[in-house]
């Protein structure tokens, strides 16, 4: 039995390209190095005597670097080429986070920040495009998982590698870590991955820069909403909810970190078995990402029944499950739609709807949270979902129609 498991677990990997492999490692020790980010409010307040408020305007800073990062990434991979935007974010990111530790002044701090994260958030568009370059049409959305896992893996181990570092040389040490693993990781993706030639036409490309995507694809506009309400959802997960274990069921802060590594852990476990075992189905994609926002309305809804402590491991199986079938989908669905010449456009498009997520999720559920309570923040939540849900029943409705359209001309 368990050499069954091993072997369905292991063949989830199979016929993925080396290039693909390449670029998870790559990925793996990028995440890995990012260590600064878990602990940049500690590091703001007991470090650099920020109040509270300029911690909250530095995170607002961020937040918005990443999205003036994600737009740009997709215009220059559109212009450029997705290679040569994620060599060059990471490579000048890299040096940037050198510089950033000698800013200790409040405002310094914020532009510092902001310029460093619409460079860094360059990556994220152009990596995207490059798994469509990179894999076979069948394999994309495995292809993903497999980065996604890369990704978690080393969210994993960053926290702990940079804990040990802060007591070893303190704070500075890990903006040395943070820029030296953005220019090792860059350095081994183009000694271990080739620029791959861009098949389109000067044409495609010139014919691409003067077309509006909410002219030509309205439809996608409605699976941007729908990202933006996933993402949401989702984010509480690491907002409200370690509070919520806190003041209604006294968890301890070691209790609250087992019961978010025990979502990691079901991603590791579970997520690249599930999405080979979907895609032998060839069950479709929309239909797949309305599951994904079933589970989420469910992991919030069996909050209000009870609260006994079990509850919450109910609800984290809940929430991962979602979060395994909605972001790999969604993402998925967003470089099949993605049209030639475009890829850039529609991938940046798709990151800043989660960009836009991050930054009003938390905003959101602490204002209700503060006003009205945890019971009435999960109904809220769930109520998204079930307007997410409405979302892509529609957006099914649009493309069935397309697709009805296309086979009529």
């Amino acid at each position: 039995m368990y050499r069954a498991v091993i072997t369905s677990y292991t063949s989830s990997f199979r016929g993925l390209s080396k290039d693909v492999w390449y670029l998870a490692l790559v990925t793996l020790v990028n995440r890995a190095g990012t260590m600064v980010l878990p602990f940049l409010t500690k590091y703001l307040k007991e470090d650099l005597t920020f109040t509270y408020s300029q911690v909250g305007w530095v995170m607002v800073a961020f937040g918005l670097g990443s999205l003036i990062g994600s737009y740009l990434g997709g215009k220059l991979t559109d212009l450029f080429g997705f290679y040569k935007v994620m060599v060059g974010s990471l490579l000048i990111s890299g040096f940037m986070f050198f510089g950033l530790q000698q800013i200790t002044t409040f405002w310094g701090f914020c532009l510092g920040i902001l310029l460093l994260m619409s460079v860094a958030d360059m990556f994220r568009p152009a990596m995207f495009v490059s798994l469509k370059a990179y894999s076979k049409p069948e394999n994309q959305t495995r292809s993903l998982t497999l980065v996604r896992l890369a990704i978690n893996l080393g969210f994993s181990l960053g926290p702990a590698l940079g804990g040990i570092i802060i007591v070893s040389v303190g704070y500075a040490g890990l903006f040395w870590i943070d820029g030296a693993t953005c220019i090792l990781s860059i350095l081994m993706f183009v000694m271990l991955v080739k620029e791959k030639n861009n098949t389109e036409t000067v044409i495609e490309k010139r014919t691409a820069k003067q077309l509006s995507i909410y002219k030509t694809d309205r439809p996608y506009f409605i699976f941007l909403t729908v990202s933006f309400l996933m993402g949401v959802v989702f984010f509480q997960l690491f907002t409200t909810m370690p509070l919520y274990h806190h003041d209604v069921h006294s968890l301890s802060e070691w209790q609250t970190g087992l019961l978010l590594s025990l979502n990691g852990l079901l991603i590791f476990l579970l997520e690249m078995p599930l999405v080979h075992q979907l895609e032998k189905q060839k069950i479709s994609q929309i239909k797949i990402i309305m599951w994904s926002l079933c589970f989420y309305g469910l992991s919030y809804a069996v909050l209000l029944f009870t609260n006994l402590d079990f509850i919450l491991v109910v609800s984290v199986f809940a929430i991962s499950f979602g979060e395994m079938l909605g972001f790999p989908y969604t993402n998925a669905f967003a470089m099949k739609r993605a049209k030639s010449g475009m890829e850039g456009k529609y991938l940046a498009l798709y990151t800043m709807s989660f960009s836009f997520a991050h930054i009003l999720s938390a905003k959101i559920g602490m204002s209700v949270v503060e006003k009205y309570g945890y019971t009435t923040n999960w109904v809220l939540m769930i109520l998204l979902s079930i307007l997410a849900i409405g979302l892509t029943a529609l957006l099914s409705k649009k493309l069935a129609l397309e697709n009805s359209n296309q086979v009529q001309a």
